[in-house]
């Protein structure tokens, strides 16, 4: 049995669009295919910004931390312990100026540490997070899929690439704030998609 990892970061919880989205992605998934499903709520567990006393608790070794720094450094140990346990993960995505959820940056800061999740070759940096299959459900009030106002595909792209996650794909809801018929078409257009991902990986 494959397992599952949801990621939600929307600062409206279940009511937000790419939480609503990727939760309907996930369990028409698991009506079409044996898999296990946990969920990790970003947003509704408050994980904190990423600081100078945690960081060095991560340059510290085991062996030598106190018991703050041990605590500190639990808290990334068992984000990416979670992520290399799971075979796929699917990504809730809200857009906020641009760019990700500052909570979902938090995630990032914690998975994406040297050593553990990347290692530095003479040839550059090598993802270590390897096999796994990543989908994106973004949701967006404006329309910006393809444009250059679109940097958070590249971002999720490249800092996830960067971990070794290569498979990566995206559904995408937008123009979701620019009245009723843009929204049912967004909808509508993720909503296709998702049944196309489905498909594929079912067959």
């Amino acid at each position: 049995m494959k397992k599952l990892l949801l990621i939600n970061s929307s600062l409206n919880g279940a009511q937000g669009h790419s939480w609503q989205l990727a939760d309907k992605f996930v369990k028409q998934l698991a009506a079409s295919t044996d898999i296990s499903v946990s969920v990790r709520d970003l947003d509704g567990e408050s994980l904190p910004h990423l600081g100078g006393s945690e960081m060095a608790a991560w340059m510290t070794p085991a062996e030598e931390r106190s018991q703050e720094q041990q605590a500190l450094a639990a808290l990334s140990d068992g984000l990416i312990a979670e992520l290399q346990d799971n075979d796929i993960i699917v990504i809730g995505m809200p857009m906020y100026n641009f760019g990700v959820p500052s909570v979902f940056k938090s995630w990032i800061d914690r998975v994406a540490r040297a050593g553990m999740t990347f290692r530095y070759t003479e040839n550059g940096p090598v993802g270590l997070v390897q096999n796994k299959k990543v989908y994106v459900v973004a949701a967006r009030g404006g329309v910006y899929q393809g444009t250059p106002k679109d940097s958070q595909t590249q971002y999720l792209n490249d800092v996830l690439a960067f971990m070794g996650m290569t498979d990566v794909e995206f559904v995408y809801a937008e123009g979701l704030n620019m009245g009723p018929e843009a929204a049912n078409k967004g909808f509508a257009q993720a909503d296709e998609k998702i049944s196309e991902l489905i498909e594929k990986m079912v067959a």
